[in-house]
């Protein structure tokens, strides 16, 4: 699909899916297939802008609120907007209203910009998400709806085994690894007309299966550091991302941090 676009500037919406959780760069800080694409972008196009709004642990309305406005009135080149999963995880979920405010954001994005780009979220196996399972299915099958609308591209990762492969998903089993983002990363990079530099589906190599007392184990530790608070953070409220700026909250000329050093033309 090489169609020699050449994009000066860029915005991206959501959650910490695109803010770059846990891609961890020496600062401490997240990278993400959001950054990796911003500097691939930006290696074709001098003066090239990026802006990324999104923060952990928002949801839809949240999203809706405190971002779309903003990234609309940049009205950059490309957008990228991945929100409501957050929604699809909590205990309720009032999943017309989520496809309602999905709605609206793309309402207002489209127009705005370049090109809007959304996705199906890359999904994987477990007890704790298989229960959420139909709901995802049902964001997934509204995304495709309004991008058939509104002239939308949408990047399907929710049906790539390779990205659903236990090795691509940090220890908090919600957030993908450095090499997960870099294959989003190329996904998107396609998906925006650009030659394909790898097979972002190439499946991983075999693995060695763990024996029954590490799996328990690393059950255990995720039980404990991870999905009790993540749980007690569902239950009343409560969100990691409050209080916290986006991510890069103005549209400036591309600077890539210390640590990101996959840019390539």
């Amino acid at each position: 699909m090489e169609m020699n676009a050449n994009y000066t500037s860029f915005v991206a919406v959501g959650d910490s899916f695109t803010e770059g959780m846990s891609d961890l760069l020496p600062d401490g800080s997240y990278r993400g297939w959001a950054d990796l694409l911003a500097a691939r972008l930006a290696a074709r196009s001098p003066g090239f802008r990026y802006a990324n709004l999104a923060v952990r642990g928002k949801l839809i309305g949240q999203i809706v609120d405190e971002q779309i406005d903003t990234a609309a009135a940049m009205q950059a080149d490309v957008v990228t907007l991945v929100g409501g999963l957050n929604d699809t995880l909590r205990p309720k979920c009032d999943m017309p209203r989520v496809c309602g405010l999905l709605e609206e954001a793309v309402e207002r994005l489209a127009p705005s910009c370049g090109q809007l780009v959304l996705m199906r979220s890359p999904g994987r196996s477990g007890p704790v998400l298989e229960r959420f399972r139909p709901r995802m299915e049902e964001l997934f099958a509204h995304v495709d709806k309004l991008a058939a609308r509104h002239g939308a591209r949408v990047v399907d990762l929710y049906r790539s085994s390779a990205l659903s492969d236990r090795r691509m998903w940090d220890v908090d089993r919600l957030h993908l690894t450095a090499e997960g983002h870099r294959r989003v990363a190329e996904a998107v990079w396609q998906t925006l007309g650009h030659e394909a530099e790898e097979d972002w589906q190439a499946p991983l190599t075999p693995a060695v299966p763990a024996r029954w007392a590490e799996r328990r184990g690393a059950d255990l530790r995720f039980a404990r550091q991870y999905l009790g608070p993540w749980i007690g953070r569902r239950l009343t409220g409560r969100s990691s991302g409050d209080g916290r700026p986006p991510k890069r909250a103005e549209l400036l000329p591309y600077e890539p941090p210390l640590g990101l050093d996959e840019a390539r033309s």
